[in-house]
C-alpha cells in the first residue's frame, strides 16, 4: 500500500528525524512498513538494522562485564600448542594474575588464550572469554566461566580495553598484533588513561622492538619516549609485578 492512485506524490516527506525530498520520497509511512505483514525482508540486512545489532552487542557486553573485579586482558596465538613452553607460560600467567587479585580476560579461543583461562580457573579466579564470530568457528574454550560472543571485532576490542586495567601479550599473530597496536595507539594518544602493556617473550618480540626503534622512531614516525609505553620480559613474576605496580593494586 503506497500513495493512493490519483494522489500526487509529495515533494517533501519527514520520516522521524529524516527529511526526504523529490525523488528520495518513499511510499507509505514508517508505521505502515512496520505493521504490514507482507513485504520485502531485505530490511534486516540494511545498515540501520546493523546499527541495532551493534547496539545490542554493546548492551550485552556491558551487562555481562560491568561487575567484573579489576582485570587484565591476556592476548596470544590461537595456534599455541598445549605442550609448548608458551602454553605453560600462559597457564602460569593466568594463575599469577588471579593470585594478584585480577580477573583474566582473553579472546576465549584455544592456544595461548585457553592457557591463560586455564590458569585463572585453576587459581579459582574469574576467567572471561570474549569470542568472535569467524568463518572457521573456534568456540569458547572449556576454561571460560563468563563468555560473550561478538559479531563485530570493534565491539569486542572495546570490551578488552574498557574492562581491563592492563594487557599481557604473549607471542601471537595478526590478531594479537592488532590488539597490541590498538592499545598502544590509545595510550599514546591519551584516549585512555595510561595502563601497563607487557610483552611476554623477549626473543619473540625482539624483532618488533628493534624495528620500532631502528625504523619507526629513527625515521621520525614516533617519539623515543613511545618505546616506554610497553615492557618486555620473560619472567612471569615480573610481568605480574609490572601490571600490579602500574594499576596501583
Amino acid at each position: 500500500m503506497g500513495i493512493p492512485e490519483g494522489v500526487a506524490k509529495p515533494e517533501e516527506q519527514r520520516l522521524g528525524p529524516v527529511l526526504r525530498r523529490r525523488d528520495q520520497v518513499q511510499p507509505g509511512t514508517t508505521d505502515q512498513r512496520l505493521l504490514d505483514t507482507e513485504g520485502d525482508s531485505e530490511w534486516v540486512h540494511t545498515d540501520p538494522w546493523r546499527v541495532m545489532r551493534i547496539q545490542s552487542e554493546f548492551v550485552e557486553g556491558f551487562g555481562a562485564l560491568a561487575e567484573l573485579p579489576s582485570a587484565i586482558s591476556v592476548f596470544g596465538s590461537a595456534r599455541t600448542k598445549p605442550d609448548s613452553p608458551e602454553y605453560e607460560a600462559g597457564v602460569r600467567i593466568g594463575r599469577a594474575l588471579v593470585d594478584a587479585g585480577f580477573a583474566v580476560i582473553t579472546g576465549g579461543g584455544p592456544g595461548a588464550m585457553e592457557a591463560a583461562n586455564k590458569g585463572a580457573r585453576e587459581a579459582k579466579g574469574v576467567s572471561v572469554g570474549l569470542g568472535i564470530e569467524l568463518p572457521f568457528e573456534q568456540g569458547l574454550n572449556a576454561h571460560v566461566d563468563i563468555g560473550v560472543n561478538f559479531r563485530y571485532f570493534f565491539v569486542r576490542k572495546m570490551m578488552f580495553v574498557k574492562y581491563a586495567q592492563g594487557f599481557v601479550v604473549l607471542p601471537g599473530g595478526l590478531g594479537t598484533l592488532d590488539e597490541l597496536f590498538e592499545a598502544l595507539t590509545l595510550v599514546q594518544t591519551r584516549k585512555i588513561t595510561r595502563f601497563p602493556i607487557v610483552l611476554f617473550g623477549t626473543e619473540y618480540w625482539k624483532g618488533l622492538v628493534d624495528w620500532l626503534r631502528d625504523s619507526v622512531v629513527a625515521g621520525g614516525k614516533a617519539a623515543e619516549h613511545d618505546l616506554l609505553l610497553f615492557h618486555v620480559t620473560d619472567d612471569v613474576e615480573e610481568a605480574v609485578a609490572l601490571v600490579t605496580k602500574e594499576t596501583g593494586k
